[in-house]
């Protein structure tokens, strides 16, 4: 073998198309561009301009809006609370909350807080402080002979007005 032999395999490299080149190419006068006017041109285009007829997104009707002030929180179940204290990623000597379960793995970020829910059920007790916990999640820690502390700020009941 020379190396004046070696080439490519057949079809690897494909010659690119010359456009402009005559009718006969089938890429000829408009280059594979349709005809005249804005489209042709390169660049520009009006996002959902629709030819003067009413836009899309403006004949469907405004809903809802986006609360500033929600909070979005990172949830945890008991089971997989259990889950990490068997599996020793969790001290449960020493009280949990966000920081010790991110530094653990078990969550990936605290968002704006941890909130405890119920499913499934908890052998060891825990102090457990979190932004928020369901009823069922406080009985069953509690039954299990630990306690949670809820960190965010009490809702008064005669709020609701």
């Amino acid at each position: 073998m020379k190396l004046s032999d070696i080439a490519d395999n057949a079809g690897a490299r494909k010659k690119r198309m010359r456009v402009g080149r005559g009718i006969g190419s089938g890429k000829g006068k408009t280059s594979g561009r349709g005809g005249k006017g804005q489209t042709a041109r390169s660049g520009v285009r009006i996002k959902g301009f629709e030819g003067g007829q009413m836009p899309m997104h403006r004949r469907l009707p405004k809903r809802g809006f986006n609360n500033i002030f929600r909070l979005d929180f990172a949830e945890i179940n008991l089971d997989r609370l259990q889950d990490a204290i068997d599996s020793k990623l969790v001290d449960p000597s020493a009280t949990v909350n966000a920081e010790s379960l991110v530094k653990a793995g078990v969550l990936r970020r605290a968002k704006d807080g941890v909130r405890l829910l119920g499913r499934g059920e908890i052998k060891t007790k825990l102090t457990i402080e979190v932004y928020g916990a369901s009823k069922s999640a406080i009985a069953a820690v509690e039954k299990a002979g630990g306690s949670v502390k809820i960190l965010a700020p009490a809702k008064d009941e005669g709020e609701a007005a």
